[in-house]
């Protein structure tokens, strides 16, 4: 049962809470079978893991209709668990593993995510336009955003910006470069009291 995320989001749909609790069952059996998560973490998959990616959720609410790309994806995180979420927005989550890519496909189909698609490859062979790209730990957010830029819609639909938002742990001041002063650093703290997010950010970057 995912009883810190429902601690966390009391307004889960009875769908969303039996999302999460199958995500807590089939993340451990796959994971057996294709490492996208530490082993030796995998007992820590509710806080660590998808609890993390929902600091989004805590951030925004994405309007109806939005569309969110997820980079690096790796089994999925953040953009299953926003898409559980945010269930009338569409999400495009990108990895260049395919065998990672294949778990978090898995996982959606049995999870019942209907507005989730999948592409192998690199952001770059991306041409379509998104509200937000979403990114957990994958590549300083310099570089992300030179990367991405191109795929940010101009069209706004939402309460900010579109943008970046990404989740970082540690000193980010050589990781945000020149974005450091465009930027919003959030402690992620503010929302999950686990000693875990004591060091974990949400940064955000209009683009």
């Amino acid at each position: 049962m995912a009883d810190i995320i429902e601690r966390y989001f009391p307004d889960l749909s009875q769908i969303q809470k039996e999302q999460f609790d199958r995500m807590l069952l089939l993340y451990p059996e796959w994971n057996a079978k294709i490492n996208v998560i530490s082993r030796k973490d995998i007992e820590n998959l509710e806080v660590n893991h998808l609890l993390h990616a929902l600091a989004i959720a805590k951030y925004i609410t994405f309007t109806p209709g939005s569309r969110v790309m997820d980079f690096g994806t790796g089994g999925g995180i953040p953009g299953l668990q926003l898409a559980v979420m945010n269930p009338e927005s569409r999400f495009l989550l990108v990895d260049r593993t395919a065998k990672k890519l294949k778990v978090a496909e898995n996982i959606a189909r049995e999870c019942g995510l209907t507005n989730v698609e999948f592409r192998h490859g690199d952001v770059a062979e991306v041409k379509e336009k998104f509200d937000f790209v979403v990114s957990r730990a994958v590549m300083p957010q310099t570089e992300l955003a030179k990367i991405c830029r191109k795929n940010i819609s101009r069209t706004q639909n939402n309460a900010l910006p579109n943008g970046l938002i990404t989740l970082k742990g540690g000193d980010l001041d050589a990781d945000l470069g020149s974005l450091k002063q465009l930027s919003e650093e959030v402690p992620v703290s503010q929302w999950f009291a686990e000693p875990f997010f004591e060091t974990k950010k949400l940064v955000y970057t209009p683009l």
